[in-house]
């Protein structure tokens, strides 16, 4: 921690700088952050306020009788092949999208918080446990793992896909935490706390965690962009959400059969999902960027 002096008005101040502070002063210049921040704010919006975009609920207002679907027959982004307006299928298939990749990574970084703190502080046989157990999960592939579980138990929504990709996803944080947790254990300020009688609980998550966690919520943020893209694969592969449930990968799913007559039906869902999911790897990137004053 560093002390800040500001001059106001003949009196000094004194304001608290810390890492996360310097980080935003510098995040704040990033015309990149900005960019990427605006892109998944209005992306949330979709997913939490659909009713904000569109007059239609997911499905619904669809003519079966409709014969013109590209853009420019009475919507802007055509219809799909029910008749339905496509920017309000785009705008629900958001919500699904990144509700999971925002909740998978979520409970997996709890995971990856409790296991590493315990792992790289204890050591010993809790570590080695921890550690194999982090390898055997780390040498499944995530889609091909997502895919057997999934065809496996072929009735499930949005949820039961968290939970899959949630198992599935939270050994390289765990990795990475454990780690840090190591790097920061033996430092002078926790020996000092662990004289002074502190209890393991608050060594571990008052000293240790606030300076062992920024690699790994950056890693979080780039994760968030992985899981959606994930996400979006096993839809299109067939195994994921399936109808009436709307979401990207269902749309590119149907999409790719009838590319050659209906192009608008690829173009539009690939360019939401792939912007979004651009957005927050590089919203991860100048977020490192900033926390690492050697990357700057």
């Amino acid at each position: 921690m560093v002390e800040i002096q500001v001059a106001e008005a003949g009196t000094v101040q004194t304001r608290a700088g810390s890492l996360w502070y310097d980080a935003w002063l510098e995040l704040r210049r990033r015309v990149i952050f900005w960019f990427s921040a605006v892109i998944l704010v209005v992306a949330t919006a979709m997913a939490l306020f659909p009713g904000l975009f569109t007059r239609f609920g997911p499905n619904q207002g669809c003519n079966l009788r409709m014969t013109k679907k590209g853009p420019g027959t009475g919507a802007v982004f055509g219809y799909d092949l029910q008749g339905c307006e496509y920017w309000s299928q785009i705008v629900h298939g958001t919500r699904a999208s990144v509700l999971i990749g925002i909740a998978v990574t979520v409970f997996a970084l709890l995971i990856s918080i409790l296991l590493g703190l315990l792992a790289g502080y204890y050591g010993g046989w809790l570590d080695a446990f921890i550690s194999r157990l982090t390898d055997v999960f780390f040498g499944i592939p995530f889609v091909l793992g997502a895919t057997v579980i999934l065809v496996a138990f072929p009735d499930h929504g949005v949820w039961a896909m968290t939970l899959v990709l949630v198992v599935l996803g939270w050994t390289t944080m765990t990795r990475l935490m454990r780690a840090q947790v190591i790097a920061v254990r033996d430092m002078d300020f926790v020996l000092a706390a662990r004289m002074l009688g502190a209890s393991d609980g608050r060594i571990m998550f008052k000293h240790i965690l606030p300076n062992a966690i920024a690699p790994v919520f950056v890693v979080a943020m780039l994760n968030v962009g992985n899981v959606i893209a994930g996400e979006a694969t096993l839809d299109y592969l067939g195994v994921g959400l399936q109808y009436p449930d709307v979401s990207w990968g269902l749309q590119l799913n149907i999409a790719q059969t009838f590319f050659a007559e209906h192009p608008h039906l690829l173009v539009f869902p690939s360019l939401f999902l792939t912007a979004t999911v651009l957005s927050f790897l590089l919203l991860g990137d100048v977020v490192r960027d900033a926390l690492d004053p050697k990357l700057r």
